[in-house]
């Protein structure tokens, strides 16, 4: 089937993925009374009062805005904040359907952090928490770590983390299946923009040691000339054996591999020069770094891709409904650490004891999944002390 044919024309049918609907009745003098004027203005003054009433007394409590600038969108690179509107739509369908959570798109004409920032401040006192989407390396690392410090709403990248959770939790199956450690394993991670660093620094924290990052142009060691900030930062935590080289070269000997970077950048050869029972996600959309059945010919072990048409999709899908259905049923003022490794685990273990080699991660629509990231992060907002509703 040629979906870019058919979502196109189902686009056009549907003239958006979501609507408002209206949560109270309108239909009578009274309804109008209790609903808007005059009636109102009582919950108005609670909230000038007690601005927290505003979790309780709207729906600011389960609405989360999904966030673009328009330049990284998918792998389409900056086609600007329209052209992103109808993947910034689909999030909140995905939202809504597997969270529960009211999602809106907002697309801000601006490539200037400053203002990006400043623009989701001013907006902020209307959700209750804050997913930023598609927006591009090194500019997003910026956005959101001031918008961490300066909200006390959670704030979320999800090509950043949500990737990051999710890989993890593949990455812990997949280290069951073949019998590694993860402080064994030697990771080789291909595309360092904001999901390959968020990859990286995550894996370490769950006690993985040897992790390579490389870009287009190879081996990223610390004291490289012309590194970005965040490439200069993640430097610093990987590669200590400080080598330099291709992909190719990083690749042999590794146990794992884990591409979110381009189309058919692996070989069959770079495939058998890693160890035995070799893993391989390769995430590049739409076409990743290399065929699944390549690989598998080439020795590959397990096989995870970015795709539907594949087994083993990983997919941040599996985690960004019920990590924002958990942070907000607690009132998080913040996602921490705690509640990433906790979706993480709370992935990995719902699979169960239908863990295969074809089977590593649920399904990116079985709503059990997301009920159980749900509350993983809900326990671990409270346990870790950032829940303003249970302590």
């Amino acid at each position: 089937m040629n979906y870019r044919e058919l979502s196109l024309k189902k686009h056009g049918e549907w003239k958006g993925k979501i609507e408002t609907v209206c949560r109270v009745p309108v239909g009578t003098r009274e309804d109008l009374s209790v609903a808007y004027t005059p009636g109102v203005a009582e919950p108005c003054m609670a909230i000038h009062d007690d601005v927290e009433k505003s979790f309780e007394l709207t729906r600011r409590w389960n609405t989360v805005p999904v966030i673009t600038d328009g330049t990284a969108v998918l792998g389409l690179g900056d086609i600007g904040p329209e052209a992103g509107m109808p993947v910034m739509e689909g999030k909140c369908a995905l939202f809504k359907a597997y969270g529960g959570v009211d999602a809106y798109p907002l697309c801000i004409k601006s490539k200037d952090p400053e203002e990006i920032i400043k623009t989701i401040k001013l907006l902020s006192g209307s959700f209750g928490g804050i997913n930023l989407e598609d927006i591009s390396a090194p500019r997003c690392f910026e956005i959101e770590t001031r918008l961490k410090e300066e909200l006390d709403i959670p704030v979320f990248h999800d090509d950043q983390h949500g990737t990051a959770i999710v890989v993890a939790a593949a990455f812990t199956n997949a280290l069951k299946l073949a019998g590694k450690k993860r402080e064994e394993v030697k990771v080789v991670v291909n595309g360092a923009g904001a999901a390959g660093i968020s990859i990286g620094k995550f894996l370490l924290k769950l006690g993985v040691k040897d992790i390579t990052m490389c870009d287009k142009f190879g081996i990223i060691c610390e004291g490289d000339e012309g590194l970005n900030r965040a490439h200069e930062e993640i430097s610093h935590l990987t590669n200590l054996s400080r080598r330099h080289g291709t992909l190719a070269d990083a690749m042999k000997g590794a146990d794992v591999f884990i591409g979110v970077s381009a189309p058919n950048v692996v070989t069959p050869e770079m495939v058998k020069s890693m160890a035995e029972k070799s893993i391989l996600f390769t995430m590049a959309n739409p076409v990743p770094e290399i065929a699944p059945d390549l690989a598998k010919g080439a020795g590959a072990y397990i096989v995870g891709t970015g795709s539907s048409q594949y087994p083993n999709q990983i997919n941040n899908v599996l985690v960004f409904p019920g990590l924002f259905r958990g942070a907000l049923d607690v009132r998080a003022s913040t996602i921490n650490d705690e509640m990433m490794l906790a979706a993480a685990k709370g992935i990995a273990e719902y699979v169960g004891d239908k863990l295969s080699r074809e089977y590593i991660l649920p399904y990116a629509y079985d709503k059990g999944a997301h009920e159980c990231v749900a509350k993983a992060v809900a326990e671990a907002a409270v346990q870790s002390g950032v829940s303003k509703l249970y302590k």
